[in-house]
């Protein structure tokens, strides 16, 4: 017998559990479909940014205490990194179960746990062990996220070669690790695997490293890194992987030079692609483009007026908050509320890559102000400048910030080790359109890193 529901929600990314609660609340009767047990909660908390987080929390630790005098060795390392697992898993487990428990316990809301299928633009085919059978409702949204996309090359199916997933689930340190790709995702898994102290190498197919910053910012990047003992190589070409069972070995090519290295692993980061095969989107008038990504207007409305696709699905920018900012989008129209928030509103989105220093960005950096001839007047120091950084000794990195000739700030590039939470000041400070001499003068708290835009506004 078919069910009939309000709203049906597929995929329990953030903007899907946010929105099925949130109309729950409202009295709407809701479905929610999750094929994957271990992702109630959706990718940030069980795969992405928080266990990444933990991992990157605990590799700095380590890596803060050998620099006041801890003697340690690959022995030692793989302890830590053991018990750094096990603290990253009881924090999603909890978290895991926290998620599943706020929705399977509201009345108005039926957990689907199994793979859905489109008939048609109204009605679903749910295949699973939580339910099965065809539910139905005149509103849908689509967050079912996106997973790291795949290499074929010959060799690839050996065990030592990993994607995030399960690289956030070693057993054991690698003592040589090979990262293929040298994106934002990359660098943030060879940031904190060469704290732990895996000797990590970084592959990259063509020579541009982070393209789209501005190029002094993206060389003391690699040079901060390769301090880490993290090398880089450019304009390689991974022909085959041969696996030796503990380990794999690289062939590739080098500038016309044939080569091979040995790893423990072999870590694949080359972006992630959109979780949009399986659905049959077709049956129900969903289109999606060359990237498997659906398309959406402003309001987050997919090519069938009455289904929303929200968060990584869609292709963009691939963060847990714009899944969020989506949410705030899409709920007013389930509801039926008049609401101005589009895709559009976001004026202003600040990025954080967690290398060790974070690296974060608002707003326009150096390259993207000129294209657009925009005047502007830069501001830059230092963190050898900021006292905080000597108090806790983390002197790596700079600041950046962009003022127009109205004296408003147009972007930022922080790269210290408070960037993350620093990064949100100026990003207000950008959507507010306030004047850089208030955040000059303003009174900081002492010591800090925030008070540093008293030297660097200056």
């Amino acid at each position: 017998m078919k069910r009939n529901y309000d709203l049906i929600v597929i995929g329990w990314g953030k903007a899907g559990k946010t929105i099925a609660a949130k109309a729950a609340a409202k009295g709407k009767k809701v479905a929610l479909i999750e094929k994957d047990e271990k992702m109630f909660g959706g990718t940030c908390i069980n795969v992405g940014c928080l266990p990444t987080k933990s991992l990157v929390h605990s590799s700095k630790l380590l890596e803060q205490m050998e620099r006041y005098g801890l003697e340690r060795d690959y022995e030692y390392n793989d302890i830590f990194f053991k018990n750094s697992i096990a603290k990253k898993n009881e924090m999603v487990k909890k978290l895991n179960l926290k998620n599943f428990g706020l929705l399977e316990k509201n009345p108005n809301v039926d957990l689907y746990l199994g793979t859905a299928t489109f008939l048609s633009n109204t009605e679903i085919e749910v295949d699973g062990e939580r339910g099965e059978g065809i539910i139905s409702a005149e509103k849908i949204l689509i967050n079912t996220g996106s997973t790291p996309r795949t290499l074929s090359i010959k060799g690839c199916d050996s065990e030592n070669i990993i994607y995030s997933e399960a690289a956030l689930n070693l057993e054991t340190l690698p003592e040589k690790l090979l990262i293929i790709g040298a994106g934002y995702i990359g660098l943030e898994f060879s940031s904190y695997f060469a704290n732990f102290g895996s000797k990590v190498t970084v592959f990259q197919s063509d020579d541009n490293f982070l393209p789209r910053e501005d190029k002094e910012d993206a060389n003391m990047i690699k040079d901060v890194l390769s301090k880490k003992n993290i090398t880089f190589k450019f304009n390689v070409t991974v022909n085959e992987f041969v696996d030796k069972e503990t380990s794999v070995r690289v062939k590739y090519s080098k500038d016309g030079e044939e080569c091979m290295e040995e790893f423990d692993k072999v870590l694949i980061a080359i972006g992630r692609k959109a979780n949009t095969a399986d659905l049959s989107l077709e049956n129900a008038g969903v289109k999606t483009n060359e990237f498997g990504e659906i398309i959406v207007d402003e309001k987050l409305k997919t090519t069938a007026p009455n289904i929303w696709a929200a968060g990584d699905v869609k292709g963009g920018a691939q963060f847990t908050y714009i899944s969020l900012d989506d949410s705030r989008i899409i709920l007013p129209q389930i509801l039926g509320i008049e609401n101005e928030r589009t895709i559009n509103n976001r004026v202003v989105v600040a990025t954080t890559t967690f290398i060790d220093p974070p690296y974060s960005r608002v707003g326009l950096n150096e390259k993207e102000a000129q294209v657009q001839n925009i005047n502007f007047t830069k501001k830059y120091i230092l963190t050898t400048a900021i006292p905080k950084a000597h108090v806790i000794d983390e002197t790596a990195g700079f600041s950046k910030i962009l003022i127009n000739e109205n004296d408003e700030i147009i972007g930022a590039t922080l790269f210290h080790y408070e960037a993350h939470e620093m990064i949100n000041i100026l990003s207000l400070a950008i959507q507010t359109k306030i004047k850089y001499q208030m955040l000059r003068d303003f009174i900081y708290t002492h010591p800090n890193f925030t008070e540093s835009l008293n030297d660097i506004l200056a």
